[in-house]
């Protein structure tokens, strides 16, 4: 089995250091602030994308995101927590499956906060943004995740607490686990997979009941 885990709200809480990262870009950039409620509602999308929703041009939004970057890559460490149960989920599900990370935040930022939670060991295979040329929902993180394994896995399962995370499993053909313990609702979780669960761990724990 190989199971997929997304970071932002499955495994991680970095809401923190996200906000504050946005308002540091809008401060240096002397741009209106976002409301803070706003910026929550699209975390899971490429920045670039949060950027634009937000009102800013395309000719502006590369400048704002490396603004961004640079802000958060100083702080992520700091302003990000592991999720209850994230530990023993990664833990219980290295017993019985091939474990990777597919998000779409910067894959470099992304293995500092694993490493900084000692988890990286756990994964086999890491897809960040700067990884693929779509990023969720399209398929091709998946896809490339799966590549990269090269494993002929009976079972390929993403776990993640977006719809981002659910279209895409099924773009690419996979099976999905929604959790509730990120960004999107239930009502909105629901519309895209029928396995819902509170967290990452119930999600293990799920896999590996159909594992025995």
């Amino acid at each position: 089995m190989i199971i997929l885990f997304d970071l932002d709200g499955t495994l991680i809480d970095s809401t923190d250091a996200i906000l504050e990262s946005f308002h540091h870009s809008f401060d240096t950039h002397k741009f209106p602030h976002a409301k803070d409620a706003d910026i929550k509602a699209l975390i899971g999308y490429p920045l670039d994308v949060m950027y634009t929703n937000l009102g800013i041009g395309e000719d502006e939004v590369w400048n704002f995101v490396s603004t961004y970057k640079n802000h958060y890559r100083k702080i992520s460490t700091q302003k990000t927590t592991l999720l209850a149960c994230a530990k023993e989920a990664v833990e219980q599900a290295s017993e019985f499956a091939v474990l990777g990370i597919v998000t779409t935040k910067t894959a470099e930022y992304s293995r500092i906060l694993m490493e900084h939670f000692g988890l990286m060991d756990y994964f086999e295979v890491l897809i960040g943004r700067e990884d693929v040329q779509n990023p969720k929902p399209h398929s091709e993180p998946i896809l490339k995740a799966i590549n990269i394994l090269n494993l002929k896995a009976k079972e390929v399962w993403m776990i993640g607490d977006t719809k981002l995370d659910l279209i895409s499993a099924k773009n690419a053909g996979v099976n999905s686990i929604g959790v509730l313990s990120g960004y999107d609702s239930y009502e909105i979780i629901e519309q895209y997979t029928d396995v819902i669960l509170d967290d990452a761990l119930e999600a293990v724990k799920f896999l590996k009941s159909r594992n025995i």
